[in-house]
């Protein structure tokens, strides 16, 4: 099933936001995998042994995660005329608030003073978090790319 509509899919295309959101996502697979990398050096005692990494790694990414939830904000409204949860994007800003929701809890735990092995494991479950929710849209990326080239083909034909 198609995502946009030929209306929506001239006005994703022409939006400064498409644009915005191409250049934050590979940015934020790059600070999930360092973090990702970070934490587990820490974790397994290997070459990292400064726990503050770990928090400046969860510290980047919250703030690419919320910065990109922002921005797709804009872009649902303009493409879809909704700021967010519009029908055409509802799982993906259920799961990227659902990582938010996550990557949050650590500071929340942080702040609280908890051990270091609790905030550890909720750092990896806020990228496990984030993980989920971008392979989905990967996934239905790819999806709408074939729909797409498949649409063009035919309407060439």
């Amino acid at each position: 099933m198609p995502r946009y509509t030929p209306e929506q899919l001239a006005k994703r295309n022409a939006s400064v936001w498409t644009t915005v959101q191409a250049i934050l996502a590979p940015i934020q697979f790059l600070v999930f995998l360092a973090g990702l990398t970070i934490t587990w050096l820490y974790k397994a005692g290997i070459w990292i042994d400064d726990f503050s990494w770990v928090t400046i790694f969860v510290i980047l990414k919250t703030f690419i995660l919320i910065l990109i939830f922002v921005t797709g904000a804009f872009f649902e409204k303009e493409v879809f005329d909704e700021y967010v949860f519009a029908p055409e994007f509802f799982w993906e800003d259920v799961g990227s608030a659902v990582a938010m929701v996550v990557h949050i809890t650590y500071f929340v735990l942080f702040f609280i003073g908890l051990d270091e092995n609790t905030l550890i494991w909720t750092a990896f479950l806020a990228y496990l978090s984030y993980l989920v929710n971008a392979t989905q849209f990967v996934i239905r990326l790819i999806l709408e790319k074939r729909h797409e080239k498949r649409t063009s083909r035919q309407q060439t034909a």
